[in-house]
């Protein structure tokens, strides 16, 4: 009888797990907009990308306005019900944010760290950058997420802390929830300072930089002990942060067998990983694991 409840016991607990994997699983908004037009190359089993990115295709064709109006059909703005901009008090001051979802019992929780020159509304914008933004709002909408895009007064250590308290206060109400960071640009500074973070590791689920820098200091953080899902999205033209820093860290962590995904956009530029990452591709990716 005891090995009966035990076998009973064990098929519970996969049957439990299985579903909460499967809740976790983002349903499609847009896909065939938004999938990556075409490969250049495919590696180590999908995990390096070079993508076939134009930007005659993938900016003037998709765009009324080219960098500032996506065409119609890659939004859908029924999402800003969803959506609110609210101030947080908090011991690092009021943290002003924009929250679209759910802000309690959330099943993911995705935060958008803007860079340089940006600010909380970058990330609720849904014309720039494609739509991309819009469709991330509706991704974390439609499935009982919750999407934080959140201003802050710098990229040093004050910054940290405030987006830390933010993803605190948001963490006690969905305890159950997987956390992402996703960070552009010079938001990277946010998310590297993050990733060492021991309670702030704890809780991630993954990080993304989007056309950012690189960390020589990584596999010392606390989020590199848990193996946090790392995503590194470049243009090959980017002036700012050269791809090759992102190649060469690839490398590194996908040598010492850690979870890391490149996507390459060949003759992509400084914002183009805000343009065409695939949210839905990365984000199931690393709420799988």
């Amino acid at each position: 009888m005891r090995i009966l409840f035990v076998a009973a016991l064990a098929a519970s607990l996969v049957v439990s797990f299985v579903s909460g994997a499967a809740a976790l699983t983002l349903k499609p908004f847009k896909d065939e907009l938004f999938a990556y037009p075409g490969l250049i190359a495919r590696e180590d089993g999908g995990s390096r990308l070079v993508v076939d990115y134009r930007e005659l295709r993938d900016i003037n064709q998709r765009d009324e306005v080219p960098e500032r109006r996506v065409k119609g059909e890659y939004v859908r703005l029924s999402v800003r019900s969803a959506q609110k901009d609210l101030s947080l008090k908090t011991a690092q001051g009021d943290i002003r944010h924009v929250a679209v979802g759910k802000p309690e019992g959330a099943l993911a929780i995705v935060v958008y760290i803007h860079g340089q020159g940006g600010s909380r509304k970058q990330g609720v914008d849904d014309f720039t950058f494609g739509g991309n933004f819009n469709r991330i709002k509706n991704l974390m909408w439609e499935n009982g997420g919750l999407y934080l895009s959140p201003d802050f007064s710098e990229f040093g250590p004050k910054g940290v802390k405030e987006i830390a308290a933010l993803l605190d206060h948001y963490a006690d109400r969905s305890p159950e929830a997987p956390i992402v960071v996703a960070c552009g640009s010079m938001g990277g500074a946010i998310c590297w300072r993050l990733a060492d973070d021991p309670t702030v590791a704890g809780r991630l689920a993954g990080l993304m930089m989007l056309g950012s820098f690189t960390s020589n200091d990584f596999a010392k953080s606390a989020a590199y002990k848990r193996k946090v899902p790392l995503y590194l999205g470049q243009g090959s033209k980017d002036a700012v942060f050269p791809v090759d820093t992102q190649e060469a860290m690839y490398k590194r962590l996908k040598g010492a067998n850690y979870p890391v995904r490149l996507v390459r956009f060949e003759t992509g530029t400084h914002g183009t990983p805000i343009r065409m990452t695939d949210w839905r591709d990365v984000l199931n990716w690393m709420l799988a694991r």
